[in-house]
């Protein structure tokens, strides 16, 4: 069975869908050896092609004026020339003309339900393809069962037609050892008592709730830890920079930029408290990669969250200041929570993997296939 995966997610510095993207065809080419996998792109993607399964190629499409509609024209003439048995859209896109069965992953719906946190472009776009695209798949994964009820909700597609697979800690998050932990630290220029939040800097993360507290903490107590944001620059985000420079938290806060996964492991197996106050989220990933490294997790009690951390994480209510004040002191002070907290997340973590998610995916895959046997050819178009 020859299978295609979207790779557009992996053409830039791989964030959450990017490492989604490779993390799960890397697990269904180990779980299916006798079927071939691709992930194809009409650009130049960002993989490491020697640690890839022989059965996993990365295949990136040269495009002339026509198949630059990569959607409309250049992915289903590829597809239909391959002969694909079906595709696999990682990044809530699959073509508009149906070639072979198609599976989307709608991770979240934060751009409907959250507009005001991202551009508009984004938001008109998500606004005008989310129904298409769960209307033409044959079926639809989502991360949780939290976001299912919404696509359920807000797209008015069948609860039938969506499968909720979780996702999993990457391979390389796991308690790192000493002297690493040590030499990252050094060379990152961060203290050894340190708060540290790891995603991308935009408004959904609600880091300008992060920035107020540990305000509120320097002013109200004697603590003095460093604030860590480790992540990439994304948008809207100029109230944040602009509290923290007029503050006087300015030496206080350190912006790393994007890092690598070991320097990441590094910061999770030496903070004193992962934080991660989102207001929303398809699965909250960072919190459960925090905790495969051993550090005790504040997060966000809202329902995704409180799905995937189950008791094993301080849970606060995201827009109220003083009490994610009130729990950093608690963990700053307070070694007999930190170590209650390591533990239980260790072994919360410890029951997602990749191969349980490829596992469940692949199971969709197989539904999709057999149904679409039974109705015979598929030949028609979705537009």
């Amino acid at each position: 069975m020859h299978i295609g995966l979207d790779g557009i997610p992996l053409a830039t510095p791989k964030s959450g869908i990017g490492h989604y993207t490779f993390e799960l065809a890397k697990s269904l080419a180990e779980l299916a050896p006798t079927d071939e996998f691709e992930l194809i792109a009409p650009v130049e993607v960002d993989s490491d092609e020697g640690a890839l399964p022989g059965n996993l190629r990365v295949k990136h499409i040269l495009v002339n004026s026509l198949r630059r509609r990569w959607w409309t024209i250049g992915l289903p003439l590829y597809v239909r020339q391959q002969q694909l048995a079906l595709y696999h859209g990682t990044n809530y896109n699959v073509p508009l003309w149906r070639r072979c069965p198609t599976v989307v992953t709608i991770h979240d719906l934060s751009l409907l339900l959250h507009p005001e946190t991202h551009r508009e472009d984004l938001v008109s776009r998500a606004r005008r393809r989310l129904p298409t695209m769960t209307r033409i798949a044959a079926h639809v994964i989502t991360d949780s069962e939290s976001v299912k009820k919404e696509i359920h909700q807000h797209l008015g597609t069948a609860e039938e037609k969506v499968t909720a697979v979780p996702l999993a800690p990457r391979r390389s998050f796991h308690p790192g050892a000493e002297g690493e932990v040590r030499d990252t630290l050094k060379r990152l220029n961060v203290e050894d008592e340190f708060i540290l939040f790891v995603g991308t800097v935009e408004p959904r993360k609600n880091l300008i709730t992060l920035v107020r507290a540990f305000d509120e903490l320097m002013r109200e107590t004697d603590l003095r830890p460093q604030l860590v944001i480790a992540g990439q620059k994304g948008w809207l985000t100029d109230e944040l920079y602009s509290y923290v420079e007029q503050s006087a938290l300015k030496d206080r806060v350190l912006f790393t930029g994007y890092i690598s996964d070991d320097d990441l492991r590094a910061l999770y197996s030496s903070c004193r408290a992962a934080v991660y106050p989102s207001l929303y989220e398809g699965f909250g990933l960072p919190p459960l990669e925090a905790m495969a490294c051993g550090a005790p997790v504040i997060t966000s009690r809202i329902p995704v969250i409180m799905e995937t951390s189950e008791g094993a994480a301080t849970l606060i209510n995201p827009t109220n200041v003083s009490e994610l004040t009130r729990a950093l002191i608690e963990l700053l002070t307070n070694e007999a929570k930190r170590r209650e907290l390591r533990g239980l997340g260790l072994r919360r973590a410890s029951e997602y993997t990749w191969e349980l998610t490829a596992k469940r995916t692949y199971e969709v895959y197989k539904c999709v296939l057999n149904a679409n046997k039974k109705a015979g050819d598929y030949q028609s178009p979705a537009l």
